[in-house]
């Protein structure tokens, strides 16, 4: 499968409407989001790691906002408990549809049978939790309305099980006016050494500013303790986006 290069901004647009994962980015996501977001396929490569450690037997992991499915083959192939399944889920079926492609390859590039992933088009709010050793929200929980997101990470402890693990990937914000602005310019930098122009960083910040709503990292530790979790600290950070691991 052959990804396309991020163009969708390249062009100037009189009008530009909320950023929404459909078909346009779903085409172009793979680029999009290596060039975008600092760090990516090193947590990719880590929730693989995470999951060779904390996976429990006859469980289940949930991938919530699974887009492509990165986090999805990540776990199923560093898997090494039987009888796992894993879940992903997201409320794009034009994402859906790019993933399904991509783990039928994923099969048929690997000669031992791997974990089932079964795909769900929904709200990650709306998804049941059971039985579940890991769940992983990479770069989800930032789109999702912040009225809904403590109930959220409440649905998620309560479907873990002990010992059980979250991994929580976000663009974070800062309380220090300073540092926040500091953490943007070097975020844009990045994205023009990526080959970003300057109209389409511009145009890409306008498409996310009532869509994509970053919090600082206290905002999101005090909210996992509240949810239930007993450990809570970060693990990665690059600039203005930041992984957590969160333990039941």
């Amino acid at each position: 499968m052959t990804d396309s290069r991020d163009k969708i901004y390249a062009t100037p647009q009189l009008d530009i409407a909320g950023f929404r994962f459909d078909q346009t980015v779903a085409s172009v996501f793979p680029d999009m989001i290596k060039r975008s977001v600092p760090g990516y396929e090193t947590i990719i490569a880590m929730t693989g790691t995470l999951a060779e450690r904390y996976v429990q037997a006859n469980s289940r992991c949930y991938d919530l906002g699974c887009s492509l499915g990165a986090s999805s083959i990540a776990m199923r192939h560093h898997l090494q408990q039987p009888d796992c399944q894993i879940i992903g889920v997201d409320n794009s079926e034009a994402m859906l549809k790019q993933c399904r492609a991509v783990l039928q390859q994923d099969d048929k590039d690997n000669t031992t049978a791997l974990a089932p992933v079964e795909l769900i088009c929904g709200n990650v709010q709306d998804i049941p939790i059971s039985n579940a050793s890991m769940a992983v929200l990479n770069f989800t929980l930032q789109f999702i309305p912040v009225e809904q997101r403590t109930q959220l990470l409440h649905n998620i402890a309560d479907g873990l099980l002990p010992g059980g693990i979250l991994v929580l990937s976000e663009k974070v914000a800062f309380s220090d006016p300073q540092h926040h602005e500091l953490m943007i310019d070097l975020h844009h930098n990045f994205k023009r050494a990526n080959g970003y122009s300057e109209l389409e960083i511009s145009q890409k910040r306008s498409s996310l500013e009532d869509v994509l709503i970053p919090e600082t990292l206290e905002v999101h530790r005090q909210r996992l303790r509240e949810a239930g979790f007993s450990s809570v600290d970060v693990w990665f950070q690059c600039f203005n986006f930041a992984s957590l691991i969160a333990l039941k």
